[in-house]
Formats: C-alpha cells, sequence, structure tokens
C-alpha cells in the first residue's frame, strides 16, 4: 500500500537530486575542481585567509548560507503560504544554486577579489558549493521548526559573531558586492577587514 502524499515524496527527492546534479554539472563545466586543489578533505576551515577557504566542506561563510536558508523560508512563506514545504524547499534550492553558479562565474569571481578578505579567491569547488546548498537547505528547515523571533536572534547572532571573529558576514558580503569598490564607505570596509590578517 502507498503511504497518502508518497509519490509527492519520491518526487520531491528525484526534483532535489536533479537539481543538486545540474549544480554539480555546471560547475564542472566553469572548470571548478570537485575537491581542494590541496588534496586534502576537511570538515571545517577555520582560517579565512587559507587556501581552503570556500574550498572544503564548511567554513566561515557557511553560516551565511544558513542564514539564506531563513531569508528563503520567511520570504516564501509569504509569498505562497499555501506551497507544501517540499515545494517550497524546491524553489529555495533553485534560487541558492542560481546563486552558486553566478558566484563561480569569471566576472563574479574577479568582482569579489576587491574585497581584502578574497583577494586569493577562484571561486569554490564543487563540493564546497554543494555543501552550501546543504546548508541553505540546513537553514530552511530551521526556520520551519522555530518562531520567527527566534529565526530572526539566530540570524544576528551569526552575523555578529561571524563579524567579530573575521570581520565579514553576510551584510557587508552583500554590500562588498553590490557597492562601487571605489565608494570611501566601501575602502573603509576593506581597510578594516585587512585588519583581520594581523
Amino acid at each position: 500500500m502507498t503511504r497518502p502524499g508518497g509519490t509527492q515524496q519520491y518526487w520531491i527527492y528525484g526534483a532535489a537530486a536533479a537539481l543538486l546534479a545540474l549544480q554539480a554539472t555546471v560547475l564542472h563545466i566553469f572548470g571548478q575542481p570537485f575537491f581542494a586543489a590541496s588534496g586534502h578533505l576537511m570538515l571545517w576551515v577555520n582560517d579565512p585567509f587559507s587556501p581552503d577557504m570556500s574550498q572544503q566542506l564548511a567554513d566561515w561563510y557557511s553560516f551565511s548560507h544558513i542564514i539564506h536558508g531563513f531569508i528563503f523560508f520567511g520570504l516564501l512563506h509569504l509569498i505562497a503560504p499555501r506551497l507544501p514545504f517540499g515545494v517550497r524547499l524546491l524553489i529555495a534550492m533553485g534560487i541558492e544554486i542560481s546563486w552558486e553558479i553566478t558566484e563561480n562565474t569569471p566576472a563574479t569571481i574577479e568582482h569579489y577579489r576587491q574585497q581584502a578578505l578574497a583577494a586569493g579567491y577562484r571561486g569554490d569547488s564543487i563540493l564546497n558549493s554543494l555543501s552550501d546548498t546543504f546548508m541553505m537547505s540546513t537553514g530552511f528547515f530551521i526556520a520551519s521548526r522555530l518562531r520567527a523571533r527566534y529565526v530572526i536572534a539566530i540570524a544576528l547572532a551569526f552575523e555578529i559573531f561571524t563579524a567579530c571573529v573575521i570581520r565579514d558576514n553576510l551584510t557587508l558580503n552583500v554590500i562588498n558586492l553590490l557597492a562601487p569598490s571605489d565608494w570611501a564607505p566601501i575602502k573603509a570596509i576593506h581597510k578594516w577587514q585587512e585588519g583581520a590578517k594581523h
């Protein structure tokens, strides 16, 4: 006997797997390596200036991707509250994967290199990029289980924590990405971030 909703559940799993396969394939076409060039497989990269940053399973920017999940859940809850959870998660995955692909285009990589903390950025490894999507999905799931005020508190804690430890976070990343690099406040941010090297 088939459980109610079982067919839909398998469809969602299949669609999620297809999205991840598409992500990996496009990044491979872009020339991104599957594993870090160092040849090491690490669960966590602590040094924001390490060549393994954005190459391993998790790093300081994993917190930002969890916050992506918080944001996507909140927006989809407001825009399409009647859609099944699985469908909303697939939409969130599609948005995140679209960003992961955009993030690894030559133009975006070069733009990131203008930032103090990303001077040697070469894009993500495929492993790291897939992990970023998993982190977003984790954030999405957490947001579905907690009250909004707790989700907001966790997001703020992540932002303050990473700003204090590595002088970067999702907010600063977005500002650096969108604002002109020759704008005085951006130069001030870059100068402050360079102090993390000392």
